[in-house]
């Protein structure tokens, strides 16, 4: 990993490369959106709807996990059908829904929107690779005051079917070849993910890991937050070649 300090640098011209795009693949929990004050109960209370009881809850949120993994991990460890996995995802759809519509908002990630903005005035695309569905994706970002579409939704990776976050990387990696192409994610799973597809990983401190932690990762940059390590972050970018 290099160095986590700001390097002072102001925005060049957009690249006239035409041939390379440059695609940012954000982790939305922790990294574009400020950790939930009690992660992992929506899981607890979807199974629950699914059961139609109440359930010790023996299984936490474990960061950087897809929702399939903890779902599935959620079912096993309550001695239940690993079937039963599409239902419990419908409801933590519903629940999400019913969060958001009460009123549950989110909040931004220190200095990401402005970074996003830097971004796209460079010609670069940011889109999600996130454990999360789709749908939860969307409304995590609008109540934490995004524009949903700003985001390259075409080229975005989600895990609500896929067990292992590795699957989502490998599949973006067979997609985007030949682009420049980055991971921004703030915990370890997420470096491992990147590893596992030959993606470059930066990781931002803004989740449980702290910038000594994901030092210890492959990361090509590691940044205490998006505003602090705005600088850092972007000429890490730009010094990436593209995905063979």
């Amino acid at each position: 990993m290099h160095d986590s300090t700001t390097s002072g640098s102001t925005d060049p011209e957009p690249s006239a490369d035409s041939v390379v795009g440059t695609i940012v693949l954000w982790d939305v929990d922790g990294t574009l959106v400020e950790n939930a004050a009690v992660p992992g109960s929506l899981y607890h209370l979807a199974l629950e709807r699914t059961v139609g009881r109440d359930l010790e809850q023996l299984v936490g949120h474990q960061h950087g996990r897809t929702d399939a993994g903890i779902i599935l991990e959620a079912l096993r460890a309550h001695g239940l059908d690993p079937e039963l996995s599409e239902t419990v995802r419908g409801h933590l759809q519903r629940l999400s829904e019913e969060r958001y519509r009460s009123g549950e908002r989110r909040t931004p990630a220190p200095g990401v929107m402005a970074l996003l903005q830097r971004m796209t005035d460079r010609g670069w695309r940011s889109a999600l690779l996130t454990g999360n569905s789709a749908g939860r994706a969307r409304l995590k970002l609008a109540s934490a005051g995004f524009d949903p579409d700003a985001f390259d939704w075409a080229h975005s990776y989600f895990g609500d079917e896929d067990v292992e976050r590795q699957a989502l990387t490998r599949r973006a990696a067979a997609d985007l070849r030949g682009n420049r192409v980055v991971v921004i994610g703030d915990t370890l799973r997420d470096g491992t993910a990147a590893d596992a597809a030959g993606i470059p990983f930066i990781a931002v401190a803004t989740g449980v890991h702290d910038v000594d932690e994901l030092g210890r990762t492959s990361a090509v940059a590691v940044v205490a937050d998006c505003a602090e390590g705005a600088d850092t972050l972007l000429d890490a970018v730009a010094a990436l070649r593209p995905l063979v």
